[in-house]
Order: structure tokens, then sequence, then C-alpha cells
């Protein structure tokens, strides 16, 4: 029984390891494009508006994706106890990005340089 759990464990980290590896970068850059994101967030994902918005390049994609669901909630009138993101602009974009979508421009953005990567 154990060594069964063991390999179902490895299966399904190998399972979660292609999909993160088959996000789309090209299709992230495109959705990026498509919903203007730099006029906030400064066309290199790095170089905001507004310094109170977050950059974005470098950022961890596990951690994007998260943001980017929790502003769908939020838009959806989740209550605070959903994990929710009570942003009108963000919600009214994150609302329009498919699971699909989030993954893609998610990996897009993590694959960018910026000042939130571990230096070597």
């Amino acid at each position: 029984m154990k060594r069964y759990t063991v390999a179902l464990a490895g299966a399904v980290l190998a399972m979660a390891g292609l999909s993160a590896q088959a996000a789309d970068l090209n299709a992230g850059k495109a959705i990026f494009e498509k919903l203007n994101c730099a006029s906030c967030h400064g066309a290199d994902a790095r170089t905001s508006v507004d310094p109170s918005y977050p950059i974005l390049a470098g950022q961890h994609a596990d951690y994007l994706a998260h943001a980017l669901k929790a502003y769908q909630r939020g838009a959806s009138g989740a209550p605070a106890t959903a994990n929710a993101r009570k942003n009108p602009i963000m919600g009214a974009f994150a609302t329009q990005l498919s699971a699909e979508d989030i993954a893609n421009v998610s990996a897009w953005l993590a694959a960018q340089p910026g000042p939130l990567g571990v230096r070597r």
C-alpha cells in the first residue's frame, strides 16, 4: 500500500510539472497585450505607472494565478472569507480570463526578467 501511495504521489507531481510546462508563453504575451496590462503595469511588466501598482515581471506564476483567481472571485461577489480580492478594475479584467488564459499569462509574466527573480 505504501508503494502504491508513493507511486501515485509521484505521478501526480509529474503531471503537475507537465501542466506547468504546457503553458503557452506566446499566448500569455498575447493576453497581456490584448487586455492592455501595460497601461498600468508597464510594457515590461516591471515599470508601473504608479508605484502602488505591483511589479509582475519575474513574480512566481502560481502566485499570479492565485491573485487573478481571487480577483475573479471578488468580481463575482464572493464573500471576503472566500479569499476574494475586490478591485473593480482588476476584477473586470480577470473575469475575461479562462483557466488556460490565467496559466498562460502567469507563466509568461514569471518568465520575464524582473527584480523579483532570484539572483545567482
